[in-house]
């Protein structure tokens, strides 16, 4: 990494611990204490722990990276830190992937949703998913570790996977490694954002099916729209760079120019990926709100707002449920 490259990788680190620990800390007071319990908070609630416990490690990463890759905190923190990237990734992304799922039952089966949608079988699908990320993450936990690599002396204690303080180019090191990120890209972008772009794909079919304007979207479905999008603008280029690392690796596919690619787009892969997690409280502020009321309402005012269940919305439901399924279907709210 050049120098020029690795301080710009140290300025996002140290931007992103400030910002994403006291905006999640905020968003966790507002939606864990402040706010009635409802599926909304209980779903943006998780997403925001997911962050905080991320950015809560990021200034070990940071002297990692002011050493020039010397981590001098031990194995068991090398294994935890690493472990908490895993782990916010795939929260995360499937914490998204399941309001996304919400939304779209919500508007496909109001009457359903609304006899069956509540807080605790939120807060158990928020569990299951946090297992199921824990469980995904574990083997960061088994293969990292430090040590010095083939590339280094003695005197550099990197904090690695354990592949890789062996040759890499070994054929069955490689293989590991190869499988290491094609699971991670299936089950940590794939998978989940093919879910998510398909319930948008129904959502709008409905929408446009019973001729409802877009400007009727609510504020939720606005935020929603908003952090889905910043996590796959954030996320892609990562899984991109990493996908195209492997392939480089393989010799058959081996050139200069992915080389070249991979050195200066791994490093702002890697800071866009860390930043996203610091984004998500400025989004719930800036897009719940307008420009005006913004400038006048306080920023636990806006985060409560953001995050309300849309009372117009249940009443519209309410009194089209005793109309009919259908008028339902049209005036309920994504």
């Amino acid at each position: 990494m050049t120098p020029s490259l690795r301080s710009m990788s140290f300025i996002v680190y140290c931007l992103a611990f400030p910002l994403g620990v006291l905006g999640n800390e905020v968003v966790i007071c507002v939606t864990g204490f402040k706010m009635k319990k409802t599926v909304h908070t209980v779903w943006f609630l998780n997403l925001a722990v997911a962050d905080f416990l991320f950015t809560g490690f990021l200034p070990l990463n940071a002297v990692y990276l002011a050493l020039d890759f010397h981590w001098p905190f031990g194995e068991f923190m090398c294994k935890l830190s690493s472990t908490l990237i895993s782990l916010n990734m795939f929260a995360s992304v499937y914490i998204l992937m399941v309001i996304s799922v919400d939304r779209c039952v919500s508007v496909v089966w109001p009457i359903w949703a609304q006899n069956y949608r509540s807080v605790q079988k939120a807060s158990c699908v928020s569990l299951s998913v946090w297992i199921v990320a824990l469980i995904l993450s574990s083997r960061i936990f088994i293969f990292k570790s430090t040590g010095s690599s083939y590339l280094h002396d003695d005197s550099i204690t990197s904090c690695k996977n354990l592949a890789l303080y062996n040759d890499y180019t070994r054929p069955s090191v490689n293989q590991q490694l190869q499988a290491m990120t094609i699971t991670f890209l299936l089950l940590g972008f794939v998978v989940p954002f093919t879910v998510i772009f398909s319930c948008y794909a129904v959502i709008i079919h409905h929408r446009r099916r019973n001729c409802t304007l877009a400007s009727q979207s609510s504020r939720p479905f606005k935020i929603l729209t908003a952090v889905i999008i910043t996590f796959f603008l954030c996320l892609a280029p990562y899984h991109i760079i990493a996908l195209t690392e492997m392939i480089n690796d393989m010799p058959a596919h081996h050139s200069q120019t992915l080389s070249c690619i991979i050195t200066i787009g791994a490093p702002i892969a890697t800071s866009l990926a860390i930043f996203r997690s610091c984004l998500n409280p400025l989004l719930y502020v800036l897009v719940g709100q307008d420009c005006k009321n913004r400038v006048c309402k306080s920023i636990l005012s806006a985060m409560e707002t953001a995050f309300q269940e849309d009372v117009s919305d249940s009443h519209t439901e309410s009194v089209d449920t005793r109309q009919s399924t259908e008028m339902t279907a049209l005036n309920t709210d994504v």
